[in-house]
């Protein structure tokens, strides 16, 4: 076998780039540059982190689970708690959420928020099971998700649960840990 000689490389590589450019618009390939498509990837957001949403915690099969709903604007404790007591969502209780906060407390439950912490009154006594242990996790946790003054994460704000409808000294002051339960504030 003989090799012969390219007389003409500025024309063979001509020749060359020429097949290339028809190979690649003959597969669909355009020769448009960049197009636009809407704004750049952001990530995604945490749920009950943004300004317009508010996380409300509900009993489901395995613990307190959160819920997030869209809102018109950052919701007080108060204005989040009522929310819960409303019950879950269609949607929601077809996620198996349920709750453990009686209706019948609606309007006689009052949350007051302060410099890192929210006052809750319930009008019954939790001390002897007024409250089982899901639903003060679903008040605990929902009320430190909302907008609490002083910037504090969820998990460092405290929730002082005061009973039988009076803002009760001692209260029993809780914290939302990790998997929406509450735990007790010591020392």
């Amino acid at each position: 076998m003989t090799h012969r000689p390219v007389r003409h490389p500025k024309r063979a590589a001509v020749v060359l780039a020429a097949l290339l450019a028809a190979g690649a618009t003959g597969c669909g390939i355009g020769t448009t540059g960049p197009v636009r498509a809407g704004a750049p990837a952001s990530g995604v957001p945490r749920p009950g982190d943004g300004a317009s949403t508010v996380r409300l915690y509900f009993a489901g099969p395995y613990g307190t689970r959160p819920a997030t709903r869209a809102t018109d604007a950052p919701l007080t404790p108060q204005q989040a708690l009522d929310l819960l007591l409303d019950g879950p969502t269609t949607a929601e209780r077809e996620r198996g959420l349920t709750t453990h906060v009686a209706p019948e407390i609606a309007g006689r439950l009052t949350a007051t928020a302060s410099d890192g912490a929210v006052d809750v009154v319930v009008p019954v006594q939790v001390s002897t099971g007024g409250l089982d242990v899901a639903a003060v996790n679903q008040l605990v946790c929902t009320a430190a998700h909302a907008e609490v003054p002083g910037g504090l994460p969820a998990d460092e704000v405290d929730v002082r649960i005061h009973e039988n409808g009076t803002r009760s000294t001692p209260s029993w002051t809780l914290r939302c840990g990790a998997g929406g339960n509450a735990t007790p504030v010591t020392g």
